[in-house]
């Protein structure tokens, strides 16, 4: 059984994450969402609504959420993973998940890292860009799924308790 990690920090999580989490689950056995700290963002929310919101949104019987603060190696050696899958939006993001797909094979060499291409409709769209427009006051319903939408929007309004 092939296993895939699917990691990200989803602050919050777009369709552009479900889009490549969704095609992973048609290539693999088991594919995790793994949801992490980016050390160098500050997260809009937390870990625990994070993982709630990609719940909400994907659903799949191939399809586990987790949480980990540690290295992604780790996690993937502790998992039984084979796999790490990361989209690709543009020639900026191959610089810097490929330094990182190099980094982890070094760390643990039986990892392998999959890069899936960004559809076309999705390949401007990011986490940061998403809760930009929102607190301009934009309108964000093409990025975000249908069930975290107004989540999002309070968040964005900067209310603390969107549930």
């Amino acid at each position: 059984m092939k296993t895939a990690i699917c990691p990200g920090s989803f602050d919050p999580v777009t369709l552009g994450h479900i889009d490549i989490i969704e095609r992973a689950a048609t290539l693999f056995d088991r594919v995790i969402i793994l949801v992490m700290t980016n050390s160098k963002k500050e997260a809009m929310f937390k870990t625990e609504e994070r993982v709630n919101m990609i719940k909400r949104c994907i659903k799949g019987e191939n399809i586990t959420v987790d949480t980990y603060g540690g290295l992604l190696v780790n996690y993937a050696f502790e998992n039984n993973a084979d796999v790490i899958v990361k989209g690709l939006r543009a020639v900026s993001d191959f610089d810097y998940e490929f330094q990182q797909a190099l980094t982890n094979k070094s760390l643990m060499p039986g990892i392998e890292t999959v890069f899936l291409a960004a559809s076309g409709k999705n390949m401007f769209l990011s986490s940061s860009m998403v809760k930009e427009v929102c607190q301009l006051g934009g309108n964000i319903e093409q990025f975000v799924s249908p069930e975290i939408l107004n989540d999002v929007i309070k968040r964005c309004k900067g209310e603390k308790n969107y549930d």
